[in-house]
């Protein structure tokens, strides 16, 4: 009996994986591929976008080096900075091909902006990142068997039988993270509603007689959309046929060349295709997360145009925000509906994504009305405000749950404060616990947070830049659970630790105002 089973090794997966593994669950994930890798996993068409938020959530537990090395970039940017003022980023994506200038991204806008040795969005290959993955899964203790193709589930309300051809496996919770064509959806019984494709978008890696004939970057034409990539003979398209190409067959040649013509409007040559596969715009979702002790994740929950990259990293955030609640319960120290604000928080997240996908396919298609709806939104993201609103959207620098807080940081993912020592929130999140950080001068919440020691560490002292915050509680997924003013209020703390940490381990008096006034003391 394990207390997860994760079916699917993909990031979203292996991510979830490490979570449950950090906070010391046994954990079991069954992939249906029989080996790691595939030829798109590290072709430079299967590369993918990291969003800030996504970056982070990798530094916050000690693998940023790792993911920067697969990613070959060598300097962390405000890493030893002295100022405490986020500098620009370095990319910043597209909307509807459209790309951004990072340059004209106005930072000061950005909400609760503080720097970070994260390098902001980051192009990886999908390989590269299940490589870092998997290295630290195996770290702590997560058993990954591969070849796997489950097709059957069976659950009793205490837990779940996953079964696998002739074998079974036992678990408290299963978590479904096997993608768009999910069999734990399917066999949970999950509803999957949604819109249907409008096109059929292609990625090949092949060799063009004449590649000077399709103009380099992203090209939305009169007829469609194709991208010619930076490595010779890698290109996407999008051909606004209603999804009506059969994805059950790979792409032939003369199709993908006659596609190829049409949407770039010339009579370039495929002479021959090396890898090519296809995938549709359509926008489902399904309507919760959990059923029993089944949960979603990924692209298992929400499928959508893969323009902007937001798949991938809307997983990383559903499995961020899973991973310390699912193993808060398996622990036994959850507070009562913990689990359930997984849907609450993420559906929402995951719906607004869709529209998003859904807004840049209207903006795309090859029609008078869209065409002149393109102009306008040239217009917008030529302008810093139109720029830094859509790289708010994409970074994820946008995204607040509602935890029933006025104060504008609760519900937000937390800056990277820094204590004068120079001790980030980011170090301190490295083993999974929720943190506590104090700027007041007395330590005022000291006692406070010692209830709840082995769920939430406590650090105290002056801050670089405490953006006029006497405190603050941040959840083991970054998100801030509460802020306080200059002189924190113990008991609204304490409420609100409560309210997502459980019931205190032990009740330390008021009296005991520091660390060793309590050692002493005690």
């Amino acid at each position: 009996m394990h207390d997860v089973v994760i079916v699917g090794a993909g990031p979203v997966g292996l991510f979830l994986a490490c979570e449950l593994g950090l906070a010391g669950c046994s954990v079991l994930v069954l992939e249906r591929e029989p080996e790691p890798g595939s030829p798109w996993r590290a072709d430079p068409l299967g590369m993918r976008g990291l969003s800030d938020a996504s970056v982070v959530g990798f530094y916050r537990r000690g693998m940023l080096h790792p993911l920067m090395a697969a990613a070959t970039i060598s300097d962390e940017p405000d890493a030893d900075s002295d100022t405490d003022e986020p500098s620009p980023p370095r990319m910043a994506g597209h909307f509807a091909g459209m790309v951004l200038d990072a340059a004209n991204v106005d930072v000061t806008a950005l909400p609760y902006r503080l720097p970070t040795p994260a390098p902001g969005f980051m192009l990886i290959s999908l390989d590269a990142v299940e490589s870092v993955l998997s290295e630290r899964a195996a770290k702590l203790g997560v058993e990954i068997r591969r070849g796997v193709t489950v097709d059957a589930l069976a659950s009793d309300g205490e837990g779940v039988l996953v079964h696998a051809g002739d074998q079974e496996y036992a678990a408290r919770w299963v978590v479904g993270c096997d993608g768009g064509r999910s069999a734990v959806r399917r066999l949970a019984g999950f509803d999957f509603e949604g819109t249907e494709p409008q096109f059929t978008g292609y990625t090949m890696h092949a060799t063009l007689a004449d590649p000077e004939k399709l103009s380099p970057g992203i090209n939305l034409t009169p007829t469609g959309m194709y991208v010619r990539m930076p490595a010779d003979g890698h290109i996407g398209m999008a051909d606004f046929d209603g999804g009506a190409f059969d994805r059950s067959q790979p792409p032939t040649r003369d199709h993908l060349q006659t596609v190829l013509r049409r949407v770039s409007g010339t009579d370039v040559t495929v002479s021959d295709v090396r890898l090519a596969s296809s995938f549709t715009d359509r926008a489902m979702q399904t309507t919760t997360y959990r059923r029993g002790r089944v949960l979603l994740a990924g692209d298992a929950a929400h499928i959508h145009s893969p323009l902007g990259g937001q798949g991938l990293n809307t997983g990383i955030g559903d499995a961020m925000n899973l991973g310390w609640k699912l193993a808060a319960t398996v622990n036994g120290h959850a507070p009562d509906g913990l689990l359930d604000t997984y849907t609450q928080e993420r559906h929402p997240i995951g719906a607004r994504v869709l529209d998003w996908s859904r807004a840049q396919v209207a903006v795309m298609k090859p029609d008078p009305h869209a065409q002149a709806i393109q102009g306008v939104i040239r217009d917008l993201l030529g302008t810093r405000d139109g720029t830094t609103y859509v790289f708010e959207r994409i970074s994820g620098s946008s995204i607040r749950y509602d935890l029933g807080s006025e104060h504008p940081l609760v519900g937000r993912n937390a800056p990277d404060l820094r204590l004068e020592d120079g001790t980030r929130l980011g170090d301190l999140m490295q083993d999974g616990r929720g943190v506590a950080l104090d700027f007041s001068a007395d330590r005022r919440l000291y006692a406070s947070a010692m209830g709840w020691e082995s769920r939430l560490r406590y650090a105290a002292g002056p801050a670089r830049n405490d953006l006029g915050l006497g405190a603050v509680l941040v959840r083991p997924d970054g998100v801030v659970a509460w802020a306080g003013d200059h002189t924190p209020d113990p008991e609204a703390f304490e409420r609100a630790a409560g309210d997502w940490l459980g019931s205190p381990e032990i009740q330390v008096p008021i009296g005991f105002a520091s660390p060793s006034d309590f050692e002493e003391r005690t």
